[in-house]
């Protein structure tokens, strides 16, 4: 097939794969070996702008700071894990946690949390989720699922089931046709947390570790390998008449920690 019959998605696949191989030197020299100057039916500039976007996307979140695979680095995980753990525990919104924990930990230059939301997907709430949400049947139940970013880092997997009819018109729209967050959608309702399910998916260190001395093996050269998910939490939310509005499940992800490990900041003051 000639280049000029390639469809666009593929011409972004060489575009990217070029990008990554050689930034703007790679993608122009493979765009003109190719035959990218022969007249294609996509304009090369609108190639570049997409491959761009998409790309240095995927670069900035490779480039995230790894932590020495030491016993010293897996206390410090283990400790602030813990930490944010509990300060969504203890939050009326989860939203505002990770953006005071993006802020905090410096993840990007601008700390503000979008909800970038996951199309064509839809789950009906359970009988038991019908029934803490205290509503009739499914019919009165929207389903909304979202990965919460910090700027290119994945914070949070979120799925939500809420009750259009307890929301304000503003608030639906919002949660419609909008990327906001659902914890700021909701602020007027002034709206307080009540966590039913804490599940931890990954701990630096053995279970024990404290009573019996059990240490990982360790190498200082090695980088310290995390799962994509850290912990999850389930929890229902409620209107400040304490009438239940939504439920969510909530999945914390790795790049939580995508900043350097505080040993090396330390050592290199």
């Amino acid at each position: 097939m000639p280049l000029e019959d390639e469809p666009y998605s593929t011409l972004l696949t060489l575009g990217c794969m070029s990008w990554l191989r050689g930034g703007w030197n790679g993608f122009h020299s493979a765009s003109c070996s190719d035959g990218f100057e022969s007249g294609l039916r996509v304009p090369r500039l609108l190639v570049l702008a997409t491959t761009v976007a998409v790309c240095v996307p995927a670069l900035a979140q490779e480039a995230s700071p790894s932590w020495p695979n030491t016993y010293v680095s897996r206390l410090q995980a283990l400790a602030l894990l813990q930490t944010l753990n509990a300060e969504v525990l203890g939050s009326r919104s989860a939203t505002l946690t990770l953006e005071r924990w993006c802020r905090e930990h410096q993840l990007t230059d601008e700390p503000i949390v979008i909800a970038r939301v996951v199309k064509g997907v839809a789950k009906a709430p359970n009988v038991e989720q019908i029934q803490r949400l205290q509503v009739n049947g499914a019919e009165e139940v929207k389903y909304r699922r979202v990965q919460l970013r910090c700027g290119n880092r994945l914070l949070s997997e979120a799925e939500n089931w809420y009750v259009p009819a307890r929301l304000t018109a503003e608030m639906n729209r919002l949660l419609e046709t909008t990327d906001t967050p659902f914890g700021r959608v909701v602020q007027d309702l002034e709206p307080y947390r009540q966590t039913f399910g804490v599940k931890i998916l990954w701990s630096p260190l053995p279970n024990g570790w404290e009573r019996n001395g059990a240490r990982p093996a360790e190498n200082g050269n090695d980088a310290l390998s995390m799962p994509d998910a850290l912990f999850e939490h389930r929890a229902v939310l409620y209107t400040r008449g304490h009438k239940p509005f939504a439920e969510v499940n909530e999945v914390y992800q790795r790049e939580l920690l995508a900043f350097p490990a505080p040993t090396e900041r330390f050592s290199s003051r």
